[in-house]
């Protein structure tokens, strides 16, 4: 962790005015240290707040890294395919998951289109290929990301409108990257109402039990603010738990601690009330992660589903889904059967 991130936390949670009393937080603390057997440092992430009363109900670092890192979860040649955007959109262009269409895809300044190959020298160069692009396949714009980066980092947008001022700034970065290119996906007009300037996805996640059934454990949605693209809390937004039974958003949105920490009850833009929002087609974008996980039979994967005006739409997948963020928005994933079923068969495996 970068030396300002490890300061910024201190700072939150030294500021912070809904921490419990020392005393409780000495006792919560010795608590954990003797029940998970480790020192824990994440309790000053969030754990220390007031309304936080079932502390013990949270993954520890230790079983978040256990979760993580076990082979009896996670296969290589699923990683493979989940970690690589490009080889994660290949695989969908055959199979019957509702993605965002891959249009284009660069390595370097080699550039691939419709089963050409076109190379790049210049700007010059770099328009007219986007300029045929955007021509032959009928489209306003496309959506860049690196296949490999997490958290939002190095996604860009290029609209037909603005193409030769767009390529000025982003022609280093991407002649000398590795992208892929992707129809642009246009968000449901109720959650354009909470924020328009993102497509905010839902991480939903998926869990393959020890006796072989397919399980969706928890789900978050993250929020972009200001005028960022992306809309990762890790990139400056923020997350909101999902009530699962109803497919509605809880009270609070969460920032991470390295952002501000802070609890917020609406939009920070469009001052849109977060809780109680019924979120469009909900049920069906957990249909459609079950189906992802019929595909690529990895146990445990974070799906990334946007909610288009036509329905559900898997971003990616991710086999190292950030499991504080899903545990705080859950309140606490120990309270799920599963979740807790398996912590016992990880402890099993390293015995």
């Amino acid at each position: 962790m970068r030396k300002f991130e490890k300061i910024g936390r201190i700072k939150v949670f030294i500021n912070d005015p809904n921490k419990k009393s020392f005393f409780k937080i000495i006792k919560e603390v010795f608590v954990l240290y003797k029940t998970k057997k480790e020192i824990p440092y994440y309790y000053f992430k969030y754990l220390y707040r007031k309304d936080v009363k079932n502390y013990l109900d949270y993954l520890s670092a230790g079983e978040v890294s256990a979760i993580l890192s076990s082979p009896l979860l996670h296969k290589p040649a699923y990683k493979s395919l989940i970690e690589n955007k490009l080889f994660f959109a290949l695989l969908s262009e055959k199979s019957p998951l509702n993605t965002p269409k891959l249009i284009s895809y660069n390595l370097g300044t080699t550039f691939y289109h419709n089963n050409t190959i076109k190379q790049i020298y210049n700007r010059s160069d770099l328009v007219s290929f986007f300029d045929y692009v955007f021509t032959v396949d009928n489209l306003d714009g496309l959506f860049f990301r690196r296949p490999s980066d997490y958290g939002g980092k190095g996604c860009f947008k290029l609209t037909k409108s603005g193409l030769k001022d767009e390529i000025d700034t982003i022609f280093d970065s991407l002649i000398d990257g590795y992208y892929i290119h992707t129809k642009i996906i246009k968000q449901h007009r109720e959650i354009n109402k909470i924020n328009d300037k993102s497509v905010n996805t839902l991480r939903i996640i998926s869990l393959i039990t020890s006796d072989n059934h397919p399980e969706i454990i928890s789900a978050f949605m993250r929020f972009g603010v200001g005028n960022s693209i992306v809309d990762n809390a890790s990139s400056g937004g923020f997350f909101v738990g999902v009530n699962m039974d109803e497919g509605t958003l809880k009270k609070n949105g969460h920032y991470m601690p390295e952002y501000g920490g802070k609890l917020i009850n609406k939009h920070p833009d469009s001052g849109f009330k977060i809780e109680g929002f019924k979120i469009p087609y909900f049920k069906e974008a957990c249909e459609e992660v079950l189906k992802g996980v019929k595909i690529i039979p990895d146990r445990f994967i974070g799906w990334d589903v946007a909610i288009s005006t036509m329905g559900p739409v898997i971003v990616e997948a991710n086999s190292g889904p950030h499991l504080p963020s899903a545990d705080i928005g859950y309140g606490g994933l120990l309270q799920n059967r599963h979740i807790k079923k398996l912590i016992e068969e990880l402890k099993q495996e390293s015995n």
